[in-house]
């Protein structure tokens, strides 16, 4: 599911900006709220054909989350006001200066690189953060329960564990075959975390490095 959220971020705001292929926004309309309807529809025809070629009772669920890195506040606002919440930031600085200016129930995402020594700034600038997606060893995950345990909130802060399921050497993550025990110091240690999955970014193609990302 995660994997899909990530194709459907690539996507979006492409899309809301009026890339090669997006939909021309309607007379008095933003782009923003045409790219995201686009994206959303595509999802949703993807999970479609995913619960009739596996048979399931239900389509799968998928949550889109925006990447809204670079862009400016008043486009993340009309992606609001088309109904996205979820959004996902690249840069601690741009995160933690967006966040105050966006409604309380902004769910934030941390999608980018993060190194230790600015889990700090991140988790204190944005106490709100739904979820961090990029926690690819143990010493940044030991250096995030250490922040998080420091603000003295009842919450759990959910995480995710990177893989780098491609094995491109461009991509940060963990490698496969370390994350099983990587996951398990998060469970059984860091009592301020919450494990919540898996984020990985699958190759392009098959061509060169590959793998197969998914069975």
């Amino acid at each position: 599911a995660n994997a899909a959220g990530r194709f459907a971020r690539a996507a979006a705001m492409a899309s809301a900006e009026g890339a090669g292929g997006a939909p021309a926004a309607p007379a008095g309309g933003s782009l923003v709220a045409a790219g995201l309807a686009e994206v959303r529809d595509r999802v949703l025809r993807a999970c479609d054909k995913r619960k009739e070629k596996h048979g399931l009772s239900d389509p799968p669920i998928v949550r889109l989350v925006a990447v809204s890195k670079t862009k400016p506040v008043d486009m993340l606002m009309e992606a609001y006001a088309a109904g996205q919440r979820h959004f996902g930031e690249n840069y601690v600085q741009e995160i933690v200066d967006k966040a105050p200016q966006m409604p309380e129930d902004t769910q934030w995402h941390f999608i980018g690189h993060l190194q230790s020594n600015k889990v700090s700034a991140l988790l204190k600038g944005c106490p709100s953060l739904a979820c961090l997606e990029t926690v690819d060893s143990e010493k940044l995950a030991r250096a995030v329960e250490k922040a998080w345990a420091a603000l003295e909130t009842e919450r759990k802060l959910p995480i995710m564990i990177q893989v780098n399921s491609s094995g491109e050497e461009s991509k940060n993550g963990v490698d496969p075959a370390d994350a099983a025990a990587l996951c398990k110091i998060v469970a059984d240690e860091l009592t301020h975390l919450e494990l919540i999955g898996f984020m990985t970014i699958g190759a392009p193609d098959y061509s060169g490095c590959r793998t197969e990302d998914f069975d």
